[in-house]
C-alpha cells in the first residue's frame, strides 16, 4: 500500500457545508475534481488530474477500508465510510466518503466520490477502529473487518452476526418456513392431538409444506423482491449520475407508486440538469466572448497607453523646446531693447555731428569771407606799394629807402595774397569736404532714423514673438498636463480592463468548472461523463501546461 509522507499531526479545518467531489477511471486515476476538493487537498488542479487517487491517502488508514471499498464499487455497489486523508503539506482531514460507480450499461466505467464533513463523535470512533485494525493486521489476529462500509465481526462470531443481517429475500424465506411449520403443527394438534406428532405422515406433510414455503418464497421474490432490486439498481444509477434509462411499472400497488415516483424524480432531475447544461453552455460561450473581447480591449488599451506615454514624452520635449525658444525670444527682446537704446544714442551722436559739421561749414564760409577781405587788403596794399615805389622813384635818392620799404611791403602783400589765395583754396576744398561730410552726416542721420524705426519694429516683433512664445508655452504646458492626466486615466483604464479581463477569465473558468460538475450527469447514451475521460491524456496535458507556465512568465 502506498505510504505518503511527511505527516504532520495537525488537522486541517474542513470548510463548513462544502462537498468535495472527484471522479476517477477504473484504475483510480483522477479525471475530475471540484474546487473545494482542490482547496482542501492543498494541491493544484494540474497536480491532481491524471494522478492516482491514493496520492491523498493517509498512512493511518488501514488497508481493510480500501479493500472493502474496491470490493463494493467494482461489483457495482455504492460504498460509504469515514476516511482520513493527507494534504500536500502533511496535515490531515476527515471526510465521509460516498463512492458510487459510474455505469455504462451494466458495467462500471469509473467512480465518483462525494465527501461531506463527519461528526466529531464519528471521527473519534473511526480513529479507534482504524487503530485496532492496523494493530490486528500487524499481529495477524484479525477480529473485525468491513463489509460495504459496515463494521463486521470475523470468525464464528461473524457468521452468527451475518444471520442477523439477511437480505429481504432471506428474511422472507425464513419467515415463510417458520409460519408454514407453525401453521401445520397447530393444525395437527387441533385435529389429532399429541399422538399425531409421532405419525410418519407428519414428516411427509412437513416436507410438503416446506416445499410450498420455498415455492412461495420464489413467487414472492419475483413479485415483491425483484421489483425492489430493480428500484435499488435504478436509484444507484441515478446516484451515479446516469439519467439515461427510465423505469416503468404497470402495477397499482405501493411498488408501482414508488416506481412511478422514482421515475418522476428522474424526469424532473433530467429537466433540471438539461436546463442547467443549456444555461451553463450559454454562459460559457458568453464568458468566453466577454473574455475574448476584454482581452482585445486590454490590448488596445495597452497600445493606447503606450502611445500616450510616447505622446507625453514628445510633449515634454516640445515643452522644453518651446521654453527654450521663449527664453531665446525674451533674450532677443532684451537685445532689441538694448539695440534700440544704442541706435537712439547713435542717432543723437549723428545729429550732434551733423550740427557740428553745419557749424564748421558756416565757420568755413565766414573764414572765406575773411580771406576775401585779406585778399582785398593784400591787393590794395600791393597797389599802395606800387604807388609808393613810383613815388620813391620820383624822389630819387631821397626816396630810395622808401622804395626799399615799398618793395618789401609789396612783396609782403604779394605773399599775403598768395597765402590768402592758398588759404582760400584750402577753405574752398575744406568747404567742399565739409559740405560732403554734412551731406554724408545727413544721409547717416536719415539712415539712423530708418534704422531706429526698423529696430523699434524688430523690438516690437520680438516682443510679440516672446509674448506668443510665453502663451504657447502656457498652452503646451496645459496640453502636457492634459496628456499626463489622460495618460493616468488610460493607465487606470488599462488596470481596470486587466481586472475585468481577469474577472472574465475567472468567470469562464468557473463556468467550465460548473460545466464539469454538470457533466457528472448523463442525459443521453451518447453523453460523455468523467468516467470516459482519459486520465493519462489529462496527466500529459497538465504536465505540458506546467512546463509551459514558467516560459510564459
Amino acid at each position: 500500500m502506498r505510504v505518503n509522507l511527511p505527516v504532520i499531526d495537525e488537522p486541517f479545518p474542513y470548510p463548513r457545508g462544502m462537498s468535495l467531489v472527484s471522479t476517477t477511471d477504473l484504475k483510480g486515476r483522477i479525471t475530475y475534481c471540484n474546487p473545494a476538493f482542490i482547496h482542501v487537498s492543498g494541491y493544484t488542479r494540474d497536480e491532481l488530474l491524471g494522478q492516482p487517487h491514493n496520492m491523498i491517502r493517509h498512512p493511518d488508514m488501514p488497508g481493510e477500508a480500501f479493500r472493502d471499498m474496491w470490493s463494493a464499487i467494482q461489483a457495482g455497489r455504492p460504498w460509504s465510510g469515514l476516511v482520513k486523508n493527507r494534504r500536500k503539506d502533511g496535515r490531515h482531514y476527515w471526510v465521509r466518503a460516498n463512492v458510487t460507480p459510474l455505469m455504462q450499461g451494466s458495467e462500471p466505467v469509473g467512480f465518483m466520490s462525494v465527501r461531506t464533513e463527519p461528526e466529531a463523535a464519528e471521527i473519534d470512533a473511526a480513529t479507534r477502529l482504524y487503530a485496532q485494525m492496523r494493530a490486528e493486521a500487524e499481529s495477524g489476529a484479525r477480529t473485525v473487518g468491513l463489509h460495504n462500509g459496515r463494521v463486521v465481526r470475523l470468525g464464528w462470531r461473524g457468521k452468527l452476526s451475518d444471520l442477523t443481517y439477511m437480505d429481504l429475500a432471506g428474511e422472507l424465506t425464513v419467515a415463510s418456513v417458520i409460519m408454514t411449520a407453525l401453521g401445520f403443527g397447530l393444525g395437527m394438534l387441533v385435529e389429532h392431538g399429541l399422538e399425531a406428532l409421532g405419525n410418519a405422515k407428519w414428516l411427509l406433510a412437513a416436507l410438503f409444506m416446506l416445499g410450498i414455503g420455498l415455492l412461495g418464497r420464489v413467487v414472492f421474490s419475483r413479485l415483491a423482491v425483484a421489483p425492489f432490486r430493480d428500484l435499488l439498481s435504478f436509484a444507484n444509477r441515478m446516484a451515479a449520475g446516469d439519467l439515461t434509462v427510465p423505469i416503468h411499472s404497470d402495477r397499482l400497488d405501493i411498488v408501482g407508486q414508488f416506481t412511478r415516483a422514482l421515475n418522476q424524480l428522474q424526469v424532473n432531475l433530467r429537466a433540471i440538469v438539461s436546463d442547467a447544461r443549456t444555461e451553463v453552455d450559454q454562459m460559457l460561450i458568453a464568458t468566453r466572448e466577454i473574455a475574448s473581447g476584454n482581452q482585445d480591449l486590454s490590448g488596445r488599451t495597452e497600445a493606447q497607453a503606450s502611445s500616450l506615454e510616447e505622446t507625453a514624452a514628445s510633449m515634454e520635449e516640445i515643452t522644453g523646446t518651446v521654453r527654450q525658444s521663449a527664453d531665446t525670444a525674451q533674450q532677443a527682446a532684451q537685445l532689441a531693447e538694448q539695440t534700440t537704446s544704442i541706435t537712439q544714442r547713435s542717432d543723437q551722436a549723428v545729429d550732434n555731428l551733423t550740427r557740428t559739421i553745419r557749424a564748421i561749414e558756416e565757420s568755413s564760409s565766414r573764414i572765406n569771407d575773411i580771406i576775401q577781405v585779406i585778399d582785398s587788403i593784400a591787393f590794395q596794399t600791393n597797389i599802395l606799394a606800387l604807388n609808393a615805389a613810383v613815388e620813391a622813384a620820383r624822389a630819387g635818392e631821397q626816396g630810395r629807402g622808401f622804395a626799399v620799404v615799398a618793395a618789401e611791403v609789396r612783396a609782403l602783400a604779394q605773399r599775403t595774397a598768395t597765402a590768402a589765395k592758398e588759404v582760400k583754396q584750402l577753405i574752398t576744398d575744406s568747404g567742399e569736404k565739409v559740405k560732403a561730410g554734412a551731406d554724408m552726416s545727413e544721409a547717416a542721420r536719415v539712415s539712423m532714423r530708418e534704422a531706429l524705426t526698423s529696430v523699434d519694429q524688430v523690438g516690437s516683433l520680438v516682443g510679440t514673438i516672446s509674448h506668443g512664445a510665453r502663451e504657447q508655452l502656457s498652452g503646451i504646458s496645459q496640453i502636457n498636463q492634459a496628456v499626463s492626466q489622460l495618460d493616468g486615466i488610460t493607465q487606470q483604464n488599462a488596470a481596470a480592463v486587466e481586472q475585468i479581463a481577469a474577472a472574465s477569465m475567472s468567470m469562464a473558468e468557473r463556468a467550465r468548472v460548473l460545466a464539469d460538475s454538470v457533466k457528472v450527469f448523463r442525459l443521453d447514451a451518447s453523453d460523455k461523463h468523467h468516467g470516459d475521460t482519459d486520465a493519462v491524456a489529462l496527466r500529459k496535458a497538465a504536465k505540458t501546461a506546467h512546463e509551459a507556465a514558467p516560459a510564459s512568465r
